[in-house]
Order: C-alpha cells, then structure tokens, then sequence
C-alpha cells in the first residue's frame, strides 16, 4: 500500500511541476503596435474644442511609432510624448494616449479616430480628462473633447 501511495505521489510531482514552470515561462502579452496605416508623422490642419476653434492646435506634429507617440507644438517643441494603445476593430475605432513625458506626464487622453487616406481625424477627452471617450466626431460646447483633423506629414 505504502508502495502505492509513493508511486502516485511521484507521478504526481513528475507532472504537475513541469506543467507549473511551463505556466511561470509563458511571457506577458505585449501591446501590439499602433496598424501600420496610422503610424508616421501627422500635421494638424484644424481643431475644435468646445465648440470653438482651436487655432492654438493647429500645426502641432503628431508623431505615432510602434506603441509610442511624441506630440510637438508648431516651433518643434516636444509637449509630450508617451504610450499608445489603439483597437482598430472597435466602433469607432479608439485610441488611448497615456502620457509619460512633457507637461501632461500623469494624464491619459482616450479618445476614437479615423483614417482616410492621408487624414487622420482623432476626438479625444483632452479637455477634460474625468470624462469618458467619446462616442462621435464632435467637440460641443460643454463636452470637454477636442476634435483634431491631421494631414500625413511629406517626408
């Protein structure tokens, strides 16, 4: 009996250590990268907040690589830069920007966008960043969103 006993608690160490190390060694998910289409250097070319234009916004350079982007004011300026978290799939499609870097370090924008050819329009709650994500293209009065229309930067 004690034979038994011996022989089932060895199988079970034989099987269940290896199974436990195989869990321990299975990598984290990494984000994957911003879809290819949206990567590169983008100028923006007109901006709402509020309802009313956002002038102020306009020339900024968004730059998206990877999982990162940098955004630069007009003079080159870096305001900030980051990590980007898209999901091309959803309805709109959304895009997150978690600040790491610049005078937003802290803050995460969440935002949608959409990509036509050589224009990418991005809503975001960078007005007030307690509010959700938006769900339309539209920064009115009172709804805390920013609305940016950017064009491909030419190499």
């Amino acid at each position: 009996m004690r034979w038994l006993i011996s022989a089932m608690i060895g199988a079970l160490l034989i099987f269940a250590l290896p199974a436990q190390a195989a869990q321990k060694a299975v990598p984290k998910a990494v984000p994957k990268a911003v879809p290819k289409a949206v990567q590169g250097t983008w100028i923006a070319v007109a901006a709402e907040r509020e309802g009313k234009a956002a002038d102020d916004v306009v020339g900024h350079r968004l730059a998206l690589a990877g999982n990162a982007f940098k955004l630069r004011s007009k003079d080159g300026k870096l305001l900030s830069a980051g990590r980007l978290r898209t999901d091309p799939k959803a309805q709109p499609a959304t895009i997150d920007f978690e600040h790491t870097e610049g005078t937003l370090k802290g803050q995460a924008w969440k935002g949608i966008y959409v990509l036509a050819g050589d224009t990418l329009k991005i809503c975001d709650n960078a007005g007030n960043v307690d509010k959700d994500r938006p769900t339309t293209f539209e920064a009115t009065t009172g709804s805390g969103y920013v609305l940016v229309t950017f064009r491909r930067a030419k190499p």
